[in-house]
């Protein structure tokens, strides 16, 4: 019997202060890259991620918790110690998982340092003393106003972090509809590092589950739905609260269904308040569901706050989409708001600008003009996964090719 190949490990940093964008993202790479000889392990301190199906092959590390107070304060999300010993646990776990763990692959998630520079010691400890590892540094579209990135990047030495760190970039967007290249000025001795993957597919649902899912929720075919959610939910409040205040200003007039995701980092008394206003108006809201993305399938209509994970959702399922993004601490929905309903696929609102009756105008006209935003998504390519199977099936026969010349002949 011919020998089993030795697994091919992947380890990935899952950058999880805020939200649940990061986890989800990661989760849906590590599903697509595992296969029966490859092993993904997640490094996270999401507080939810045992709640999400992990399939075979892939598991992961729960680190401490963190909370972003603010773009430079973050505070332990359960134990009561201080910043600096947090950290300091955490960055401990994260580099003895890597020594155990051995990664042919590193998967470091948007912050090229990890937060307070906790993945620079496993970074500089896997160049010196596992050489074959490769690091990269998985970036989504838009990081943030690009004035914001190039002097931030600056002040802490990032690019020189790219150029003596990683061995590639993957950016999970189109260079032709956002360039960081060009945005966030990159050094061109790194440009032949990046790969755009493009965005970032999710598992395409069967009719079967749209049926299944409206019949639970009492919602009818004929119906028009509405589905409003604001990702984890922590910064989420503004959104479900202006969809709400047009119901009370609209009580009898609005010919649609909803249900609402309030997130689970939203605020238990926010919440409970939202979800006691939603009961008024015979809309269903919940905290959490982790088959969010059957809803999103289910749905007529989207109205998020337009992260990342929740546009990719929305791509994939070919679900119209009213945006009303945040502007505040960074400009990253907002510019990928703008950027998107450029392209046709989606129409926003500035977070400024939403009243009842310009909700309700622009919910009724996306639903007139439905069928021209599913088609501009059905041609709209999502190749990220695609993509980043072919760097690792490289990587792989790189590996393999190096193995038979250390081997030599036979």
């Amino acid at each position: 019997m011919p020998k089993q190949p030795a697994a091919y490990n992947i380890l990935m940093y899952s950058h999880d202060t805020y939200g649940l964008g990061h986890i989800r993202r990661t989760m849906a790479i590590a599903n697509h890259l595992r296969d029966s000889n490859t092993n993904v392990l997640i490094l996270t301190g999401s507080p939810i991620a045992g709640r999400f199906q992990f399939p075979q092959q892939v598991d992961f590390v729960r680190i401490p918790g963190m909370i972003k107070k603010t773009n430079e304060d973050y505070q332990p999300l359960s134990i009561r110690i201080e910043q600096e010993k947090a950290l300091a646990i955490r960055t401990n776990i994260i580099l003895a998982t890597a020594k155990a763990f051995q990664p042919h692959l590193f998967i470091v998630d948007k912050e090229p340092l990890g937060l307070k520079k906790e993945v620079l010691p496993t970074l500089e400890w896997l160049k010196e003393h596992s050489p074959s590892s490769l690091a990269i540094l998985g970036l989504r579209d838009i990081l943030d106003e690009a004035q914001v990135i190039r002097r931030d990047w600056l002040e802490r030495n990032i690019y020189d972090c790219l150029d003596r760190l990683y061995d590639e970039i993957w950016v999970y967007g189109n260079q032709d509809i956002y360039d960081p290249i060009e945005m966030y000025n990159i050094p061109a001795k790194i440009h032949d590092r990046i790969q755009f993957t493009g965005y970032i597919p999710r598992k395409k649902r069967n009719p079967e589950i749209r049926a299944r899912v409206r019949k639970r929720y009492r919602i009818l075919e004929e119906d028009s739905f509405v589905l409003v959610t604001t990702g984890g939910g922590g910064d989420g409040y503004e959104v479900i609260d202006h969809y709400l205040s047009m119901h009370d200003y609209y009580p009898t007039s609005l010919p649609f269904k909803s249900i609402i995701i309030t997130g689970p980092f939203m605020p238990k008394a926010k919440t409970e308040e939202l979800e006691n206003r939603a009961r008024m108006h015979g809309i269903k809201a919940m905290a959490f569901n982790p088959r969010l993305e059957d809803l999103i399938a289910a749905a007529d209509m989207v109205i998020s706050m337009g992260g990342y994970n929740t546009i990719c959702e929305i791509l994939t399922h070919q679900t119209p989409a009213l945006i009303i993004p945040r502007e505040t601490p960074r400009k990253e929905q907002l510019i990928r708001a703008t950027q998107l309903k450029a392209e046709g696929l989606l129409d926003y609102i500035p977070f400024g600008e939403v009243t009842p009756q310009l909700l309700r105008e622009r919910i009724i006209s996306l639903f007139a003009d439905r069928q021209q935003y599913r088609e501009k998504m059905k041609n709209f390519h999502l190749s990220g996964l695609d993509a980043m199977q072919a760097r690792l099936a490289h990587f792989k026969a790189e590996k393999s090719n190096s193995e038979r010349n250390q081997t030599g002949p036979r």
